[in-house]
């Protein structure tokens, strides 16, 4: 039988599926070096189980999936039925036994892939709705799969590291951040200023307090990821204080 493959044509498209598969690989690698009984434990989500996190990353595929069917078939399909039904449903899933959880989040990272695979190469402008209320192409949902992937891979709290992912997807994670921060009206003052890139992120046009760190500890801090015992950014001469929320 000869393989299927991606309909899409768009080279940014076709590079960030990639990115966002390369990321799917990395969380299921931390997950299933996990034993079963690890999964109680606590993640690095404050008030998250690592077995939260991991049905979380399936629930999201699954959400994901409806918004690309909606592309596909213009039969509007909500990413959620509410913030509440979201929130019970991961709740609910992160109870299941582990073997469940693990077959929760392979078989709905594997059922995104296939609804990304099959979808027309025209489809990938339509527009849908997210959980949040933002009106986007479809294709918006490969950047949402991919962040979510990398950073709950490091939420696990089993070794991965922001220094584990690719250089030009903490660039971006580090655009995101300050993008989320500049849409609500937060951290204008800020300069996000990476001591290993020739460039830096500003909050806004006149931000003038310098954030200085490597881009994976920028990452990490305005993710609210930083462990306490790490080093973290600076601001001035000293460490600094935790970052506002990134979503």
């Amino acid at each position: 039988m000869v393989a299927r493959s991606d309909k899409v044509t768009d080279p940014a498209i076709v590079a960030g599926l990639l990115l966002a598969r390369r990321g799917q690989a990395y969380f299921s690698r931390k997950l299933n070096e996990l034993a079963d009984e690890d999964l109680a434990a606590p993640s690095l989500v404050p008030g998250w189980s690592r077995a939260h996190v991991a049905a979380h990353v399936g629930l999201n595929a699954r959400a994901l999936t409806r918004l690309t069917q909606w592309a596909a078939t213009g039969v509007e399909t909500p990413m959620y039925a509410s913030p509440a039904e979201r929130d019970r449903e991961i709740e609910f899933a992160a109870t299941l036994p582990p073997r469940a959880i693990r077959t929760l989040s392979a078989h709905a990272a594997v059922h995104l892939t296939v609804e990304w695979r099959d979808l027309e190469p025209e489809a990938w402008r339509h527009e849908v709705r997210t959980a949040r209320g933002r009106v986007v192409p479809v294709s918006e949902t490969v950047w949402m799969r991919t962040r979510e992937v990398w950073v709950h891979a490091v939420d696990l709290a089993n070794g991965g590291r922001f220094t584990d992912l690719p250089a030009e997807l903490l660039d971006a994670l580090l655009r995101d951040v300050a993008a989320a921060w500049r849409l609500r009206g937060e951290a204008g003052d800020l300069v996000l200023v990476p001591s290993d890139r020739d460039r830096v992120v500003a909050v806004s046009d006149g931000a003038t307090r310098a954030v200085t760190g490597t881009t994976a500890e920028l990452v990490a801090w305005a993710t609210g990821r930083r462990r306490p015992d790490a080093d973290g950014p600076v601001l001035g001469d000293r460490v600094a204080a935790p970052a506002p929320r990134w979503l």
